[in-house]
């Protein structure tokens, strides 16, 4: 992948009908996690760790700061969190593909200056299977 623009990647949620970008982040993460099965024993070679393929549990997380757009969006990522909903999201990620899932808002934090705009912080973690569509 070469170079690209930060703000080209595109963090968005399901509204129920289609996905709406959330709007105003300013700075994004995607992580991608698999836990090991460690299978070591006394016959291994060497005593070198074994880790037994495919058996740990994988994981994906999306974090991101920055502005809403608008009260819908705002309202839609609140209501997530405080209901404990897990909801379909998607990460766009531009000459490389589509992440998407179901995602549970674990963090949402608000701040803000006494000469600045209000900002927030959302913290998401995978739900279930992750899917990925190359661009």
């Amino acid at each position: 992948m070469v170079a690209q623009k930060g703000k080209d990647l595109l963090l968005k949620i399901s509204n129920g009908s289609a996905y709406a970008t959330v709007a105003g982040l300013r700075s994004r993460r995607l992580s991608f996690n698999a836990e090991t099965v460690d299978v070591t024993d006394a016959e291994s070679v060497g005593r070198w760790r074994e880790l037994l393929g495919g058996a740990g549990v994988q994981r994906a997380s999306l974090s991101g700061s920055g502005l809403f757009k608008d009260q819908t969006s705002d309202g839609l990522i609140r209501s997530a969190f405080f209901n404990g909903t897990i909801l379909s999201w998607q990460v766009v990620v531009p000459d490389f593909g589509t992440v998407g899932g179901p995602f549970q808002v674990t963090a949402l934090e608000y701040s803000g200056e006494h000469n600045g705009e209000v900002t927030f912080d959302i913290a998401l973690e995978s739900a279930g299977a992750i899917s990925f569509v190359a661009a």
